[in-house]
């Protein structure tokens, strides 16, 4: 069997257990395009072209339509780390530098897509700001709350309107963006500098500031209790935040090799999941002794990572082998490869069709 025939089949059978009422959508940033998955057997269903630089992808409330974040700025090589994981400027180049732009840079790419679920198509694309990476939603839907990585700033954006309400400057390449449960604040991680921004979704205003080292990825938080967690890519840490007092409560190392990107918290609030990225493996923690209790071998370079509805299994985006890995969380093993386009970076789910 050839190497695309393996990615592409199930490696243990799972179609009898899976949930045929949800399809999982992944943004692939170089091929300009999203993957549908069936949710009944992890098949392919569709391949949506949406423009360029796909990244951040999330569902809305509903499930009715999937957003994607689009820009026309290109990629770049990652940038050289100190020992405490921060980006090491060229001379004569400052951080605040807007060194992801420049020329080449497309910004009539650059937007939200909007994708119909029901006819996996994308019908529109609304204006976010210059070179929008990640976002969240507002907890009713309606707003769409964005990093813009080239500019230091995050955008709130309006769905009903299509405009952009609110520009509120945040630290140098914000990247992760998070609402948390109450709906009342949302996180930006800026990678650059470390940078938390903490701002109200009342008045759109900076409620808190703290900083992590280098190269914060993503937030996600434990429900019901004021605990956030951020994964550090550079230093293989994971910061645990009180997100009352804002600020860092402890940082737990990761395994040797460990490059955390993604951490999400499960449904029951017992287990955190944490893609390594460069070391290839899903982490897998006790969401409140921060115990490691497994370490789940998945594709190459696992970015983006998103769970089942039911919560029995975990979907990782693995950029270079240009895959899903389905692990089954019952065993929290690998038991699917599903081939993706080209350098799938997000994951989301959208609830039935």
């Amino acid at each position: 069997m050839s190497l695309l025939g393996f990615l592409a089949v199930v490696l243990t059978p799972v179609s009898s257990r899976a949930d045929p009422s949800y399809q999982i959508f992944v943004s692939n940033e170089k091929s300009e395009n999203v993957t549908v998955i069936n949710g009944s057997d992890f098949s392919v269903a569709a391949t949506i072209p949406v423009g360029k630089r796909p990244r951040g992808i999330h569902s809305s409330p509903d499930g009715r339509t999937v957003y994607v974040a689009l820009s026309g700025t290109p990629v770049k090589a990652p940038p050289q780390i100190d020992a405490k994981g921060n980006p090491v400027f060229s001379k004569g180049q400052s951080k605040d530098d807007d060194d992801d732009d420049g020329d080449t840079a497309d910004k009539a790419a650059d937007g939200i897509g909007v994708i119909d679920v029901a006819g996996r198509k994308l019908i529109t694309k609304l204006n976010a700001g210059s070179d929008p990476e990640e976002f969240a939603l507002s907890k009713d839907g309606k707003r769409i709350y964005i990093s813009n990585e080239d500019v230091k700033t995050a955008s709130v954006l309006n769905i009903a309107t299509g405009k952009v309400e609110n520009i509120i400057p945040v630290g140098q390449e914000p990247e992760g963006v998070a609402t948390t449960p109450d709906g009342k604040q949302f996180y930006i991680t800026c990678e650059a500098g470390g940078d938390i921004f903490v701002i109200d979704t009342a008045g759109y205003k900076v409620a808190g500031h703290f900083k992590v080292n280098g190269r914060p990825r993503s937030v996600d938080f434990l429900p019901g209790a004021p605990i956030g967690f951020i994964p550090s890519e550079s230093a293989g840490e994971l910061n645990v935040i009180d997100t009352a007092g804002f600020k860092v409560l402890q940082t737990i190392q990761l395994p040797p090799g460990s490059r955390p990107m993604r951490v999400r918290v499960a449904p029951d609030g017992k287990k955190l999941y944490i893609s390594e990225g460069r070391a290839g493996t899903i982490s897998v923690l006790d969401a409140h002794s921060y115990e490691l209790l497994n370490s789940i071998k998945v594709g190459a370079r696992p970015w983006g990572i998103e769970l089942s509805p039911d919560g029995k299994y975990l979907f990782s985006a693995n950029g270079p082998s240009n895959d899903i890995s389905v692990v089954d969380l019952t065993t929290e093993k690998e038991v699917a490869r599903v081939k993706a386009g080209t350098s799938p970076w997000g994951v989301t789910i959208a609830k039935g069709r």
